[in-house]
């Protein structure tokens, strides 16, 4: 049975940011979990998610029940209604359609955003999840000619693994010069290359009409329209990665967001104006690039709350977001995984190392804490 009297910390959304938060708070804290699906779904590697299910899904695809670290968390399924940062309480829309408040010592909003139709917010059961990720692949499988709209390391990532995986005809278009905004210019050099070996055709200064109201929140079949004005292309399947990101911060006071609807933090990742309500991720304003959730903030988060909880009078750690993005950005391939340094030198991952050490041990036993088999 937990023990009420320790501080009670209340996480929205599990995503792989308030998993990892999660399970190293459960030990000394009474951790309540709220997310949308009974599973980690995780948003990254999108390319290899629609084409190589079963290898994306050992880590990216993990029922709660398999983390170990998560047997002392309580588990709600639903979505957060609205936060209370006064009273300190959260009140929740369960899946099964009631309303139930949580109140909180800590509340660490880790709710990610909206982008495309492989990030989402909606209550869904895990069975409704495996049939949306099986019917698109399908989809997508199934086109003889696919277009991809948007530069950034999504639609990248989609590109080459499709060409990859297939006879697929695939046209990758982008507004600017390079691809991957935001990344080393080497970084992008040297994508060019990899997508046009790849067989990827290659758009640039392609700046597409996005239909009134559309988020790319599903594949669409129509001919793309250009403001750039070269004539419309036909395929027989668009996903669209325009970077319409929407975060998903509607049960907050508007006092804490900024114009973009994006939870304003400072260097800590504090919410601005409370001491004991963080925020990370997709969600929060900590940088450009929202990237607090790739660059270790969990660790800023758990510390600092550990920290506070305590009373040591620690200096508070800070999150610094580094000047270019970094990472892998077309997944774990045959030939191992390519990791891109924000200074914009890469190093390759034999996969055989990458699979185990990486994956099994890095990912599964040290991030996770531990997975059981399914």
């Amino acid at each position: 049975m937990k023990n009420r009297e320790r501080p009670r910390v209340v996480i929205a959304g599990l995503g792989d940011t308030g998993v990892l938060i999660a399970g190293r708070l459960a030990r000394s804290c009474d951790v309540v979990g709220i997310s949308t699906r009974p599973a980690l779904v995780s948003g990254q590697e999108l390319g290899s998610r629609l084409t190589n299910f079963e290898q994306w899904r050992q880590s990216y695809f993990l029922p709660f029940g398999q983390f170990k670290k998560l047997d002392r968390v309580t588990m709600i399924h639903g979505r957060v209604g609205e936060a209370n940062l006064e009273k300190q309480t959260v009140l929740i829309e369960l899946a099964d359609g009631s309303r139930t408040t949580e109140h909180y010592d800590i509340f660490i909003i880790a709710t990610g955003s909206t982008n495309g139709f492989w990030r989402h917010d909606r209550l869904e059961q895990l069975n409704e999840v495996e049939a949306e990720l099986d019917a698109i692949a399908k989809q997508i499988k199934g086109a003889k000619r696919f277009a991809i709209i948007g530069g950034g390391p999504t639609g990248v990532s989609v590109a080459d693994n499709v060409a990859r995986s297939g006879t697929t005809d695939v046209h990758l278009f982008y507004s600017g010069d390079l691809l991957l905004p935001g990344y080393h210019p080497k970084a992008s050099r040297w994508i060019s290359h990899v997508l046009t070996n790849d067989g990827v055709t290659l758009h640039p200064h392609h700046r597409a009409v996005v239909p009134e109201h559309f988020n790319g929140e599903k594949l669409t079949t129509d001919p793309v329209e250009w403001s750039t004005e070269q004539p419309p292309f036909h395929a027989d399947l668009t996903m669209w990665a325009v970077g319409k990101i929407k975060p998903h911060s509607d049960f907050l006071p508007a006092n804490v967001l900024d114009e973009d609807g994006f939870v304003r933090v400072d260097p800590t990742l504090r919410v601005d104006g409370y001491q004991n309500v963080f925020a990370i991720g997709d969600v929060a304003a900590s940088d450009p690039n929202h990237s607090s959730a790739r660059n270790w903030g969990w660790r800023v988060v758990v510390a600092n709350v550990r920290s506070q909880l305590s009373g040591n009078g620690r200096r508070p750690k800070r999150f610094t977001a580094p000047r270019n993005r970094w990472g892998s950005i077309v997944g774990l391939q045959r030939d191992g995984l390519v990791v891109v340094q924000p200074n914009g030198k890469r190093f390759r991952v034999p996969h055989f190392v990458a699979a185990t050490l990486l994956v099994r041990l890095f990912i599964h036993r040290y991030l996770y804490g531990g997975l059981r088999k399914k």
